[in-house]
């Protein structure tokens, strides 16, 4: 998928909501871990009822290779579901020499056919550029959310006075055009979203952190919109695990509404 077509999808959907496939098999529903293949039946029901609300789907893809094979099995028929038009991000954080990317790359998007796949930089140029297929994306790991992002992140550069963040920012995008390269910054690092985004104006920005980790869309929109949208914000346990019940899907499909109205008024207030 390209960037113009995912940029009409949200405007389509007046959405920029991507949900995050975390699927635990501690945390479903009980009264599925007794069907066939629990995973797959827990994300087929998400799926139905979130669809229309989201633009964009990532499996994170530690909770289907923690299975074996049975679970890399349920994130193939998960892919195999996903309505058509549905960007699809897996959150798999590769990033090896480049033979080896090469080979991570060719599972992502020849096997199970990604439209895209996160990375981590600290290996360098030649670990990413394997993963710039023509139209797929990678998604590079920038500023992050967790509590320990700041142990390297936040390092300044004694040559620049950049900190290490910004170095992936700045060089990175020598590698790749904002048509194949989106970032990886934190909702929970929302203050700095408007210096990020001065930093890469034109791409588009994976935000997880809202929801359960307590990220501010209202900032996260405000500083991060560009012309062409250019967020896709992820929610996965606030949504999917909206309920343990047997109403799990409805809970799921209100709560995705609810964010999903949200952002249709982001939306309208920065278009307007």
């Amino acid at each position: 998928m390209d960037r113009e077509a995912l940029f009409q999808q949200i405007k389509k959907k007046n959405s920029y909501l991507c949900i995050g496939l975390d699927t635990d098999m501690e945390k479903i529903p009980a009264h599925l871990r007794s069907t066939a293949d629990p995973i797959f039946e827990f994300n087929k029901q998400i799926i139905d009822a979130t669809h229309d609300y989201c633009v964009a789907y990532k499996p994170n893809i530690a909770f289907y290779e923690a299975l074996g094979p049975k679970g890399w099995e349920s994130l193939q028929k998960t892919m195999d579901y996903i309505p058509k038009g549905i960007f699809t991000i897996a959150d798999a954080k590769r990033g090896d020499i480049g033979n080896t990317s090469a080979l991570y790359a060719r599972t992502f998007f020849e096997y199970f056919h990604f439209d895209s796949v996160t990375v981590a930089p600290y290996m360098g140029e030649d670990s990413v550029k394997p993963f710039l297929y023509k139209d797929k994306w990678v998604i590079l790991l920038a500023h992050t959310s967790n509590p320990g992002s700041s142990d390297f992140q936040l390092l300044e550069s004694v040559v620049t006075g950049r900190k290490l963040y910004e170095e992936v920012l700045q060089k990175s995008q020598q590698w790749a055009t904002p048509d194949q390269l989106m970032f990886v910054v934190g909702a929970t690092q929302a203050e700095k979203m408007e210096s990020i985004r001065a930093q890469a104006p034109e791409h588009f920005f994976l935000v997880p952190g809202i929801g359960a980790q307590g990220g501010d869309l209202k900032m996260v929109s405000q500083y991060g919109m560009n012309a062409q949208c250019g967020l896709l914000v992820n929610s996965a346990r606030a949504i999917i695990y909206a309920s343990s019940g047997p109403d799990f899907a409805q809970r799921a499909r209100e709560e995705a509404v609810n964010v999903r109205d949200e952002m249709a008024r982001h939306l309208q207030d920065y278009y307007k």
